[in-house]
């Protein structure tokens, strides 16, 4: 699977972390940055990854910052995008098979390696559910495409 890949100076370690992981599992991944652990600003990175993802450049998308909320509400500017935060495997289930989520954001200060590599495990391996839940998103969508039209 290809999946795009982001993170902000807090999340640098993490993300350096799941990437190797995503790798050693035979996953395509893109790196959009940082690369370092000087200070940086998250939403350029999120939107980086989001976009990718909307534009079906990449499958998934994973982020990181300190808490994993910046880098989720930023994302989910971009439209397509649902990106949702990491907090414990059954949520991470939840968030593919009833919202389909198509990102998955971690808290780099909250978030232990080895729990990581089992939040994207769980994130890339659920299939979205459909049925009811595809009414939800369908509704989701209409509110995007109608802050669009507003803007126009």
């Amino acid at each position: 699977m290809k999946i795009a890949i982001g993170a902000d100076h807090a999340g640098f370690h993490l993300k350096e972390h799941v990437r190797a992981h995503l790798e050693s599992e035979g996953h395509d991944v893109v790196d959009a940055g940082t690369s370092s652990e000087e200070s940086t600003d998250y939403p350029d990175y999120a939107t980086k990854v989001a976009r990718q993802v909307a534009a079906g450049e990449a499958e998934r998308g994973i982020l990181v910052c300190s808490t994993g909320v910046g880098m989720s509400i930023a994302a989910n500017k971009v439209n397509g995008v649902r990106a949702a935060l990491a907090v414990n495997d059954e949520e991470v289930r939840l968030t593919r098979a009833h919202n389909d989520a198509n990102v998955l954001a971690l808290g780099g200060s909250f978030t232990k390696p080895d729990a990581a590599d089992k939040f994207v495990d769980i994130f890339l391996n659920t299939n979205f559910d459909g049925g009811r839940h595809q009414r939800r998103l369908d509704k989701i969508t209409a509110l995007e495409n109608e802050s669009v039209e507003n803007k126009q």
